[in-house]
């Protein structure tokens, strides 16, 4: 088995790398692609039921912050599709993110994980083993998942809702 901080040295610059790249997605001009937004659709919920599954097992509280977390990231999620700036060019579609709400969510998330880990790290792992279950871990991925899940619903609505009333670019 390999030392713990050969491991944490080898972890590290991945996960500040995949930060990296998630706060540039956040903050920048992307190409909206329908199987990205179907995918975080089809994941998310499966995720929360899981995560669920294991919380019922350990007391209704998990449960209880995991269904509060749910609705204010579907609240978040709502409201940042409302900012977000849409646009076609031809046939692809491309939207701009509201960065300031995703931002948060994003950093709550991480930073959660981040402590999360150095709890792991610090204690122990045989003396840690409730990783999952922690309310406020639940209350937070629930916010991230109610975030995600509204936010792809509105994007393929809007790409849709575009579809719908552009004319035909290429008629045959």
């Amino acid at each position: 088995m390999l030392p713990t901080p050969i491991v944490a040295a080898v972890v590290a610059p991945l996960v500040l790398w995949r930060v990296y790249s998630r706060i540039k997605r956040l903050t920048s001009r992307q190409q909206s692609k329908t199987w990205r937004h179907r995918t975080t659709l089809v994941f998310f919920p499966l995720l929360v039921l899981a995560l669920a599954a294991g919380a019922v097992l350990t007391g209704a509280l998990p449960l209880i912050a995991l269904a509060a977390g749910l609705p204010l990231g579907v609240v978040l999620g709502r409201i940042a599709i409302g900012k977000t700036r849409f646009e076609q060019v031809g046939n692809t579609y491309y939207f701009t993110p509201h960065a300031p709400i995703g931002m948060l969510i994003a950093l709550l998330f991480m930073g959660r994980m981040a402590y999360r880990a150095y709890e792991y790290y610090a204690l122990g792992a045989l003396q840690h083993h409730e990783f999952a279950t922690s309310p406020l871990t639940l209350f937070i991925f629930g916010l991230l998942a109610g975030y995600y899940m509204t936010y792809a619903f509105g994007l393929l609505a809007w790409r849709r809702k575009a579809a719908l009333s552009a004319p035909l670019l290429n008629p045959q």
